[in-house]
């Protein structure tokens, strides 16, 4: 296979350290869906993320089908994120209300059947050889890319607030080490198409640690930056896991309440479900 010879030995170790990452990154839901089946409920989670990952990993999944290359470890860490992605569906689905389930279906079917269906009816019987290919890699960009945006609302948080409660250092900094190996993987492979989307992860990822740097001791109990009308409208966060080649994950995580003094104190919900972002992913 053509990843394994000579002058693509740096490729081939960038990409197994990328699967390792991004691996990782996909077992990060792993604590929220252990607490959905504890409490055999949903709670405020949303399956939405779980669809979008899923249905990148198809899209990525079916553009390495079609490299002329090997891209043996695009097609692993993409079928891993698929059956994964499915099982968290699945589970969703199981312990969610009627309305959210019935949500969940209807997005699966248009997103995840309807829409990936028409990508590939379109490419696979209008187009041929390398177009082909070429239309899927920048189909796979642009959702790529879209996803990527995602985060910007935790950034303009952190720095609205000056408080980094919702960015976790740890995180930003392994995603920020995958979004590198996948760009290498895709800069030493010639392949654009893997090597652009990461060029926005490593960007998004240096400015999280840059701001996590600036705020890391900040405090909520700043009047001037943060209301109680603010923390009402947003008492339930979303913190966004980005995986460098174009899918996410969306962690609803309990704000803090402002007391009369202004002062920040913890909701009895955190306290009751314990969320920490910290251990929200494994790495």
């Amino acid at each position: 296979m053509a990843i394994f010879n000579g002058h693509n030995h740096l490729a081939l170790g960038f990409g197994m350290l990328g699967n390792v990452i991004s691996f990782m990154v996909y077992l990060a839901p792993l604590p929220t869906f252990y607490r959905i089946y504890k409490k055999k409920s949903t709670e405020g989670f949303q399956s939405l993320p779980y669809l979008v990952a899923l249905f990148s990993s198809m899209l990525w999944l079916y553009y390495a089908s079609l490299k002329p290359a090997d891209a043996t470890l695009l097609i692993t860490i993409n079928s891993l994120g698929c059956v994964i992605e499915i099982v968290y569906i699945i589970m969703f689905t199981i312990y969610a209300t009627k309305d959210a389930r019935n949500l969940t279906v209807k997005l699966f079917m248009v997103m995840n059947v309807g829409s990936f269906a028409l990508i590939f009816l379109v490419t696979y019987f209008a187009m041929h050889g390398s177009l082909r290919v070429q239309v899927v890699g920048w189909v796979c960009v642009s959702i790529a890319v879209g996803v990527f945006a995602a985060p910007l609302s935790i950034v303009a948080q952190v720095i609205r607030t000056k408080n980094v409660e919702f960015m976790p250092f740890n995180l930003s900094l392994f995603l920020t080490i995958s979004a590198v190996m996948w760009f290498f993987y895709g800069l030493l492979l010639k392949d654009i198409c893997i090597a652009i989307p990461n060029i926005l992860g490593f960007t998004l990822g240096l400015l999280q640690m840059l701001l996590y740097a600036i705020y890391r001791n900040g405090k909520t109990n700043n009047k001037e930056v943060v209301t109680k009308e603010e923390h009402a409208l947003e008492a339930m966060k979303n913190v966004v896991v980005v995986n460098p080649l174009g899918t996410c994950e969306v962690y609803p995580v309990i704000g803090k309440e402002i007391n009369n003094n202004g002062q920040g104190i913890e909701g009895a919900e955190e306290k009751e479900k314990g969320v920490e972002l910290g251990k929200e992913c494994p790495v």
